[in-house]
């Protein structure tokens, strides 16, 4: 049903969208944005970690993949299918999704479709991850004036889609581990200074030319199947301090968003706010037609990172993964993503129109 609506709303929004000479006396049919950006952490890598010799969260291994297109094959993507950027790519009109920039993909007329920086356990607090994520932007910027001509890449990189998307590794893989992080911070001050980083980070992109940015909020931490191992003390349900902090954080981005939004006239901002559908999905998964929201559809780990991701070591799978609101301890299914991706459209919408 998530699907089909996608679909309606893709057909209503290309009909609407301004059409384009092909030069034959007829119209093509335009992408509604010309490219779509994404920077963040595994929720939106779509296969840099590759690329990335000591990067020790990859999804290059089967079980991930297993539903992605008639490949069937991992890419790099955190769960068994497409993730919500490729779903939003095929909303707005994209017959191929942006290339992963570290991929040898990334090249010629594959940059038109834009680019993707993202990399798994990225976060807000590592100021390398962003810092090279920015680089490798202005990197793509110059190859796309040289591919173009400056004045075709600045008229493609106004009119983009830009995607942020991380935090969640601000707190699980660090805040909840980091003793010394959680004794200098509680969790408001905490939260103040990742705002704070976004805040810098959005207004570098406004100033390299960003003017359509959607920035994700936290989802809930607290029902994450590995969360919940990890710390609901062995009950089953949400945790709620954890989902408390989430709140914390959302809240905190709400605010500086219309700030954001007031300081640059031409500035399109919004939240896709993720923590609302995949909250109600865990906590009432058979409402949103699924079977299982405490269970993931792969076997996890049991040590370290393996607790979040699926066992490269182990073939365990479940039957049917979209009966399952999580593929592994962190990343939704596919099915999921669907969802995730319904729930953002008026948010997204307020950015390509």
């Amino acid at each position: 049903m998530a699907q089909l609506r996608l679909t309606l709303l893709a057909m209503s929004l290309l009909i609407l969208s301004p059409a384009m000479d092909g030069g034959g006396g007829g119209t093509v049919q335009a992408q509604i944005v010309p490219a779509a950006i994404s920077f963040g952490d595994s929720t939106v890598d779509v296969g840099n970690n590759n690329y990335l010799p000591g990067a020790v969260f990859k999804a290059n291994y089967v079980p991930y993949g297993v539903n992605f297109g008639s490949r069937r094959k991992p890419t790099g993507r955190f769960s068994d299918g497409k993730i919500v950027t490729d779903i939003t790519a095929e909303t707005l009109g994209f017959e191929s999704y942006a290339p992963p920039y570290l991929s040898p993909q990334a090249k010629g007329d594959n940059l038109l479709l834009g680019a993707n920086f993202a990399s798994a356990a990225s976060s807000y607090h590592d100021d390398t991850a962003a810092m090279y994520q920015l680089k490798y932007y202005k990197e793509y910027q110059s190859k796309l004036a040289a591919l173009i001509g400056q004045k075709n890449a600045t008229a493609i990189l106004s009119d983009a889609l830009y995607i942020v998307s991380t935090g969640t590794g601000d707190f699980i893989q660090n805040y909840y581990h980091n003793a010394s992080l959680s004794s200098r911070y509680n969790v408001n001050s905490y939260c103040d200074l990742l705002i704070s980083i976004f805040s810098g980070f959005a207004n570098e992109l406004y100033r390299l030319g960003a003017r359509r940015i959607g920035v994700t909020s936290l989802p809930p931490l607290g029902c994450l199947p590995a969360t919940i191992r990890l710390y609901g003390k062995g009950r089953s349900g949400c945790v709620e301090r954890l989902n408390g902090d989430a709140e914390t954080f959302n809240n905190k981005l709400n605010i500086t968003v219309e700030a954001l939004a007031k300081k640059h006239s031409d500035l399109k901002i919004a939240i896709f706010d993720i923590y609302t559908p995949l909250r109600n999905m865990s906590e009432s998964p058979a409402s949103q037609g699924f079977l299982e929201a405490r269970k993931t559809c792969c076997q996890t780990g049991t040590r370290k990172t393996r607790v979040y991701l699926c066992n490269p070591a182990t073939a365990g799978l479940c039957r049917n993964a979209s009966d399952f609101v999580y593929f592994d301890g962190v990343h939704p299914s596919e099915a999921a993503n669907l969802v995730i991706a319904e729930s953002t459209i008026l948010a997204g919408i307020s950015l390509v129109t």
